[in-house]
């Protein structure tokens, strides 16, 4: 006998990406990012691959863009509880940061370097700052 949750995580999978992708593409609008940062920021090399899923989001994602896609869905809701004024939440990714993680840089160009562990790091912080 075999289970049936594998073929339900599947399922469940195969119908994230057209909502992930256009909740991610309204983040990436308010963030202002351009098409290149986004690209980077979900690991993507291929523009065509990109446009495409702007106008037609694919049923199922691969694992690491889900993970990417869950790292910048976390930075986004930190930024909204630790800082209320959308403007300030919008606009914190460029402004240069203090904090040794960033080294005076703004924390995009932390995660513009198209690894995924520095979403992670820097999600880790936000979510520090806030206390959880």
């Amino acid at each position: 006998m075999t289970s049936s949750a594998p073929r339900i995580r599947s399922a469940a999978q195969a119908d994230l990406g057209p909502a992930a992708l256009r909740t991610l593409f309204r983040i990436a609008d308010r963030w202002e990012l351009s098409a290149d940062q986004l690209m980077t920021l979900l690991g993507m090399t291929a523009p065509s691959t990109y446009y495409k899923w702007r106008n037609s989001p694919p049923r199922k994602l691969s694992p690491d863009l889900l993970e990417r896609i869950s790292y910048l869905f976390g930075i986004y809701k930190a930024l909204q509880i630790l800082l209320p004024e959308q403007s300030l939440a919008d606009s914190w990714l460029r402004r240069p940061n203090s904090n040794p993680l960033f080294g005076g840089r703004a924390p995009l160009e932390r995660m513009l370097t198209g690894q995924v562990a520095d979403l992670f790091l820097v999600r880790r912080h936000l979510d520090a700052e806030r206390g959880g």
